[in-house]
């Protein structure tokens, strides 16, 4: 019976890896920041907020990868740096207030990401650069 059971469970993990995970299509990041930023928010934001997503090797083994997916989705939903260029600057006035906000309240990145992502942790330097950025608004990007 144990057996069987295993059996069953091992088919259905096999199984589930057939189900497609949608991650979205790969765009490149329109926004124009200085490099100090860029760096920044290479290292702890774009995994999840833009179209240059790496995905890790636990990404593509489902149950994981459907999670890792849907986190990817919500953050690009939230704000996505492949689509800056193309956003009004009311919009993007709006997510640097958003990133100051989560940046300045310790949100971002989340503790599950920095678990196994322990670079994208920010340090005061990286926060404090990124806070500078965020409240100079949209005429300072260069």
């Amino acid at each position: 019976m144990r057996k069987r059971i295993a059996l069953v469970i091992v088919a259905l993990l096999v199984g589930i890896q057939l189900v497609p995970v949608d991650r979205g299509t790969r765009a490149p990041v329109t926004l124009a920041a200085p490099t100090e930023v860029m760096q920044v928010l290479e290292r702890s934001c774009f995994d999840c907020h833009s179209g240059t997503t790496r995905w890790p090797w636990y990404g593509r083994v489902a149950p994981v990868s459907w999670i890792v997916a849907h986190h990817v989705e919500e953050g690009r939903g939230k704000i996505d740096f492949s689509r800056w260029g193309e956003a009004a600057p009311g919009t993007q006035q709006h997510w640097r207030e958003e990133i100051a906000e989560v940046v300045r309240e310790g949100e971002m990145p989340p503790g599950y990401y920095k678990l196994m992502h322990r670079r994208a942790a920010l340090d005061g330097a990286a926060r404090e650069t990124l806070l500078g950025w965020a409240a100079s608004g949209p005429h300072r990007e260069d």
